[in-house]
């Protein structure tokens, strides 16, 4: 899709599925099962997409779905789908991870930014070794400190190696990435 000087296509990490109950919250299943089915164990079917955008020369990426960073165990309990991934799918769009200038989370559940890296010799390394990571400040102060109810969703190796690689640029409230495309954290009740 074109809009004036900005390009976007919408690329998917896949699916995965996450307890029906714990997303929907105080809405009876009634109401959200006729939307969303769960599966044996209440688990709902959830996809994780990412943008890609081209402006002013540069190659951005919102969101960076699951990664496969993966035990058999968390494999089985998400019923993350099979390959092809992230990563293959912007190569074969001919945006290899070194051609991306900028990656932005809006937040760094493991299911928003989990190819910002993968292992290489044992360590959590960066997959976007040119890109420039960003999140909001508190964002990922939080990350680093969640409460009991989110700690589940925040996993260090992938937001902590890019402080080590320098790769981070924290925005605290809006901000203009570069022209065009603009930051406007979101003002509502945090989880």
């Amino acid at each position: 899709m074109k809009l004036g000087d900005l390009e976007f296509w919408l690329i998917t990490d896949g699916t995965f599925r996450l307890d029906g109950g714990a997303m929907f919250g105080v809405i009876p299943k009634p109401m959200w099962e006729r939307i969303s089915p769960p599966d044996t164990r209440n688990r709902i079917l959830m996809a994780m997409n990412s943008l890609l955008i081209r402006a002013a020369g540069k190659w951005i990426l919102i969101e960076t779905g699951a990664g496969d960073k993966w035990d058999a165990k968390r494999t089985e309990i998400y019923s993350f789908d099979a390959p092809p991934r992230l990563p293959e799918k912007l190569i074969a769009r001919g945006v290899p991870p070194e051609k991306i200038d900028i990656v932005i989370n809006t937040h760094l559940h493991f299911d928003h930014c989990g190819w910002n890296t993968r292992m290489v010799n044992g360590a959590a390394v960066p997959v976007f070794p040119n890109a420039q990571y960003i999140v909001q400040r508190g964002e990922l102060e939080h990350a680093k400190d969640p409460s009991d109810r989110d700690r589940a969703s925040y996993f260090p190796e992938n937001y902590a190696p890019m402080e080590k690689s320098g790769q981070w640029l924290l925005f605290e409230g809006d901000a203009e990435v570069i022209p065009g495309v603009e930051l406007i954290p979101h003002a509502g009740p945090q989880p």
